[in-house]
């Protein structure tokens, strides 16, 4: 779909390709024919609305004659249930700057355009084109930290369920969780590296503008925080799962211990029984008429004799 808006009397409004209008947001559905349209239309290379729909696309900026582009990369919460998916996927969101208007496109409405298009965001003015860009860079890095909680919120309810129960299912909660982390320091790193080398060149034209100065390092530092609290939260979660692993072979090791002890405690008495099961002549005691209980009698003490045997050696 493609939203032609104009910020009027400070609403952002919806309005037809033949009124005036400030930005463009584009998202799935769309055909081809529709982007091919709307590049000839802003006189844009069409690989500018393309490469933001590729999913492997790193986060980059280019200069072109008719236009800029920046590509970053976002957080997505993942609608595939699957138990081998992430719980959040990254996906580039492209950032077309033309001469009066900016485009935005991505591979699906992004809630980062929502908070803009509902006023959640203070002083938004798509007019204000170096505003707007860092004001969605800011949305961007919030996005991420707050899936970043909600994962490590999500980690520390399965642990608990994991001190409990040794079930499958949230081994595989947190292999989705591990998946989206592994997303998020990837996109992290890259977005920070696209920001640093904005900030270097001077993309988008800051130098003067105190404010969009500081409101841009501002940016870099959460940025940076994000990315050090997904190193952490990988690293927690690396090491839980490692220390699980333990646990699980250190509790099968004492099972097949016990199991052990208990094979050989009973398979002693089990081999007396057997002797005298044999149908042979001139077997001791065979002939008595306590034979049966003196054997039981045996068989307790033997029994009895190994688990004190194996509870000293266990001291």
């Amino acid at each position: 779909m493609i939203h032609y808006l104009s910020y009027q009397k400070g609403e952002l409004v919806e309005v037809d390709y033949s009124q005036s209008f400030d930005w463009i947001n584009i998202f799935p559905p769309f055909s081809p024919h529709e982007l091919e349209k709307e590049a000839s239309r802003l006189d844009l290379p069409i690989d500018f609305f393309t490469d933001s729909l590729d999913i492997d696309e790193r986060s980059r900026y280019e200069r072109e004659e008719e236009g800029n582009l920046i590509l970053i990369n976002a957080a997505f919460l993942n609608h595939d249930s699957k138990d081998n998916e992430a719980i959040y996927v990254t996906v580039p969101i492209g950032i077309i700057l033309s001469r009066n208007v900016i485009i935005t496109i991505s591979q699906s409405s992004h809630p980062i355009f929502d908070k803009f298009r509902n006023k959640l965001v203070k002083n938004f003015d798509p007019k204000n084109h170096r505003r707007f860009i860092l004001q969605m860079f800011e949305q961007n890095v919030y996005g991420f930290l707050d899936g970043l909680k909600k994962l490590n919120l999500k980690r520390n309810l399965i642990e608990q369920e994991l001190y409990n129960s040794s079930r499958n299912s949230e081994l595989k909660q947190l292999l989705r969780i591990e998946k989206s982390l592994v997303f998020f320091v990837n996109s992290l790193r890259a977005n920070d590296l696209l920001m640093m080398k904005m900030k270097r060149t001077d993309f988008l034209s800051l130098k003067g503008d105190e404010v969009l100065e500081d409101f841009f390092e501002d940016i870099i530092i959460d940025n940076s925080q994000a990315l050090e609290m997904s190193n952490v939260y990988t690293n927690i979660l690396s090491s839980t799962m490692e220390a699980y692993a333990s646990i699980i072979s250190n509790n099968l090791n004492i099972f097949i211990h016990r199991l052990t002890i208990i094979t050989i405690i009973l398979m002693v008495p089990t081999l007396v029984a057997s002797f005298y099961g044999m149908n042979l002549e001139h077997i001791p005691f065979s002939s008595g008429p306590y034979t049966f209980y003196v054997l039981i009698f045996f068989s307790i003490i033997l029994g009895l004799a190994l688990i004190y045997f194996f509870r000293r050696a266990r001291q």
